[in-house]
């Protein structure tokens, strides 16, 4: 490939990462090997996923820093790319359940990407209960964000358990040159030269889109939340390297529902339910804020800015999470003209916004201050910026399978920051919205309470709503605080269509 220059907001991610901050995203998905025509072997799925790695020039490339960090990396073919440093072969220990599987994905998530090969890993997990096996992945964010994520999901899984043999033109030559030091210099001193200027014309951008903000708040009725205005809980502090990982399903049919009986949003409803186990589990620690909870979510930016480059086209807006009321339903209502305000406020500063200051950053000093921020703790020490990180991507909504192995259910999980000790990720599947939840492990050290809560919280939407619950198939039994009308075997039946599981 030809040598590429990193966004602003692709090398950001690069910048921020410490040895206890770790800026990768990860999946966790679970298959039934029962489907291979042949059965399972660990060799065929080696094989099949080194054959289609030419076909995404993602997992091929590595990082060149410029000289000095006089400019952003550039991401060139690596010329040493072993598959070996980057596909890997595990078991689990008994009982082999997903509170084990959890444990493993929390070590593979303890620990950062290695900068001098390209920034991915893949474990085959074997010794699941009942045969079945996982996959456990992780990629730096520099490199992917939840959309083209579930994009890569189209090129390693297949729609059907020995699909076609698709021939190739040929594998993608990897350019062996690496730049010298001399081009990556006057490249970023080119790029430099007209910074002021573009400097100058964002800030009047930027003054002009903060002033049409100012304007949404005062005409709507719902405004966004404010960074910094969060209150402080056992979640929000400095964090450690180690993580904690845990999983949660809840069934998507049931929130479409509340979704419509409510006139709210898929993602009013799943933020609402985050709010419940919230205060589920701020309870039961007696620490339950008397204000509402600041929630970050993220927000695809695609659509809008489908010519700009990089791997990460996203924005985030802040949203109030009313967990200090009783009334679950008066939560979701807040909730929801919460969501209206900031998206209308989103709109009015800009897609762009974030994406242009982050491509003017500073190497050298962005580093250093993500360095100095960690070192010395300041998260401990100023109010949050937020509580915790929501992001809800739509998945497929139907059967997908790797080397033959049908998925039975993906667990994704995201980067865990300096006070905000908990991420929220969910994403669809064949009607089943799967959570994962990835917190440090000291802020966070019951995290499976947590977990166990998320499907109450939807329960307890639904009866407040006058709503009857409808029973789906989960095929992954994750353990105590599952809803007693989940059935654990897929039927044959259909799953409901999610046409319109996308974020509204």
């Amino acid at each position: 490939m030809t040598p590429e220059r990193l966004t602003g907001l692709d090398a950001s991610f690069l910048y921020m990462e410490t040895p206890t901050l770790h800026m990768h995203v990860a999946m966790v998905a679970v298959f039934d090997p029962a489907t291979v025509p042949d059965g399972y072997s660990f060799r065929r799925i080696r094989q099949m996923i080194v054959d289609r790695i030419p076909q995404v020039p993602v997992f091929q490339r590595r990082l060149v820093e410029v000289p000095l960090r006089l400019g952003h990396p550039v991401w060139v073919d690596d010329p040493e790319f072993d598959i070996d440093n980057h596909l890997r072969r595990a078991a689990l220990p008994l009982p082999g359940g997903m509170r084990e599987l959890g444990d493993f994905a929390a070590d593979v998530t303890s620990r950062q990407l290695h900068r001098d090969r390209p920034l991915w890993e893949m474990w085959v997990v074997e010794g699941l209960q009942d045969g079945k096996i996982a996959l456990v992945a992780k990629m730096h964010h520099s490199t992917i964000d939840g959309v083209s994520g579930a994009e890569l999901l189209g090129v390693l899984f297949d729609l059907e358990p020995e699909p076609p043999v698709v021939v190739h033109p040929g594998d993608r030559q990897l350019d062996l040159r690496v730049p010298s030091a001399f081009e990556l210099v006057s490249h970023a001193v080119l790029a430099n030269l007209f910074r002021p200027i573009d400097m100058g014309r964002m800030a009047l951008r930027t003054t002009l889109a903060v002033a049409g903000v100012r304007k949404v708040r005062q005409s709507g009725p719902g405004k966004a939340a404010i960074p910094l205005t969060a209150p402080r809980t056992s979640i929000n502090v400095s964090v450690h390297a180690r993580r904690r990982v845990a999983f949660a399903a809840a069934n998507l049919a049931d929130v479409k529902k509340l979704k419509n009986a409510l006139h709210t949003t898929v993602n009013d409803v799943v933020l609402a339910m985050c709010a419940g186990a919230l205060r589920t589990y701020l309870q039961a620690g007696d620490e339950l804020p008397d204000i509402p909870l600041v929630a970050v979510v993220p927000v695809s930016v695609t659509p809008d800015m489908a010519e700009l480059k990089g791997s990460n086209k996203v924005s985030a807006m802040f949203v109030q999470l009313p967990c200090e009321l009783d009334d679950p339903l008066e939560r979701l209502r807040l909730i929801h003209e919460g969501t209206k305000g900031a998206k209308e406020e989103h709109k009015a500063l800009g897609a762009s916004t974030l994406q242009n200051w982050a491509e003017h950053a500073t190497p050298n000093v962005f580093a250093a201050a993500a360095r100095l921020y960690t070192r010395m703790k300041l998260a401990d020490r100023h109010r949050p910026v937020a509580n915790l990180v929501i992001s809800n991507v739509p998945g497929p909504d139907v059967p997908l399978y790797l080397g033959g192995s049908e998925l039975l259910g993906m667990f994704p999980l995201g980067p865990v920051m300096d006070g905000m000790g908990l991420n929220i990720t969910i994403m669809s599947y064949r009607g089943v919205l799967y959570w994962g939840l990835a917190s440090d492990a000291r802020a966070v050290p019951r995290l499976w309470d947590f977990a166990s809560a998320i499907p109450l919280a939807l329960t307890e939407l639904m009866e407040a709503a006058g709503l009857e619950s409808e029973p789906f198939d989960v095929p992954l039994h994750l353990g105590p605080g599952m809803p007693p009308h989940a059935r654990w075997v897929r039927t044959a039946t259909p799953p409901p269509s999610m046409n319109d599981t996308a974020i509204a």
